[in-house]
């Protein structure tokens, strides 16, 4: 017998599309950078495989990497030390380990509208109540305060927040974490905020809600920033108060961090800068093709990102979100409907230009195509 909560959640959206995607289609739905970790990275972790650096570690990770993070967030907190930091399985778990220490049955959480696919989930396995907030084009899709002010209730646990935003680029100005950083306070919520595309911006620097704010819980990754999704390594800042708490149930997740994977983290945070700088520099090339040629699509209108590798345009098409992409999918490219991030994305479609220059330009000429067939009535 299946458990209840097994069944308050389903398999990605995202997933789906990409399992029913031919071989050769286009790929504008990519999560992760197409990029291979710096060389400096995949050399510390094959000398720390053969040098039997493979058994355990600490719970909350290797004190190496746990003060490097450290002196990382000093800058925004002076007191910031690595009993701070909890190392996790990627930030996924680290989601899942903040879930489990905060969420009682019963609460609730405000989670953003659109969103990445696992707030809502997340606190549904809690047996939380996900609370959306709206992301529109209209107001850059950041949060609108007067809203949150109307939602939050006295069952009201915590605030997720993703900056830079995964669906829509969004990127918070200081003021903004700064007013959500003060809502927090006058109604005792924890904030969760998802900083791990914190290091693909564009037009500024993210502002992490660290050294802002005495509630927040920080979950990021090193998956993006040194394209290295598939070795799950992420972590968590946190309160000297909460940290031990989650370390605890962190624990009853995985054990602990993977050794290898930690080490070879370890050396990119000393020696890969300019692969990172190089990454976002390609993606910022990338970001100007793909904003120019949606502005050139009928039916189309783009909030140009500002952070992450997601472009999200709104479309005024006579379709669903699923079925839009649905009909590219047999035109041979990946998108992901905007709906699996929210209701509000349900005229959306999300664009990854985590793909070379020359896919770019094939799977937006496809979709350009498809956009002037629909203005002419020519779909089925």
């Amino acid at each position: 017998m299946v458990a209840e909560r097994a069944r308050l959640v389903e398999i990605s959206g995202i997933r789906r599309l990409f399992e029913a995607a031919s071989p050769d289609a286009v790929n504008l739905g990519l999560g992760e950078p197409d990029f291979d970790p710096p060389p400096e990275v995949v050399a510390a972790l094959c000398d720390a495989v053969r040098s039997g650096m493979n058994h355990y570690g600490p719970s909350a990770g290797i004190s190496a990497l746990r003060e490097k993070i450290a002196e990382r967030y000093r800058s925004l907190d002076p007191t910031t030390t690595r009993e701070n930091i909890i190392v996790t399985s990627g930030g996924s778990e680290g989601l899942m380990t903040v879930a489990l220490t905060l969420y009682d049955a019963g609460d609730e959480v405000l989670v953003p509208n659109p969103g990445f696919v696992l707030y809502s989930p997340h606190a549904r396995l809690m047996g939380a109540t996900p609370v959306p907030y709206s992301l529109t084009a209209e107001n850059r899709y950041l949060p609108d305060l007067d809203e949150l002010e109307r939602l939050v209730s006295p069952r009201t646990r915590a605030l997720v927040v993703n900056s830079p935003s995964n669906p829509t680029g969004a990127v918070f100005p200081k003021k903004t974490v700064a007013r959500l950083s003060a809502f927090a306070d006058r109604h005792d919520l924890s904030i969760v905020s998802d900083e791990v595309y914190e290091e693909i911006v564009y037009e500024r620097p993210a502002t992490s809600f660290w050294g802002v704010s005495d509630r927040a819980v920080i979950v990021n990754s090193f998956s993006k920033t040194l394209a290295m999704t598939g070795w799950r390594v992420g972590f968590l800042v946190a309160p000297r108060t909460l940290a031990p708490e989650l370390n605890k149930v962190h624990y009853h997740i995985v054990a602990c961090p993977p050794t290898p994977t930690q080490v070879a983290v370890l050396a990119g945070l000393s020696d890969g800068e300019e692969a990172r700088r190089s990454m976002v520099r390609e993606f910022r090339a990338r970001r100007a093709i793909v904003t120019r040629l949606l502005s050139r699509t009928p039916g189309l209108s783009v909030v140009p990102p500002e952070g992450a590798f997601y472009v999200f345009p709104r479309f005024s098409w006579d379709r669903t979100a699923t079925e839009a992409a649905g009909d590219l999918l047999r035109r041979g490219v990946i998108t992901t409907p905007g709906d699996v991030f929210g209701s509000l994305g349900a005229s959306h479609l999300r664009l990854s230009f985590a793909a070379s220059r020359e896919n770019l330009r094939r799977g937006l000429a496809v979709l350009r195509r498809y956009a002037a067939d629909l203005a002419e009535g020519t779909v089925p």
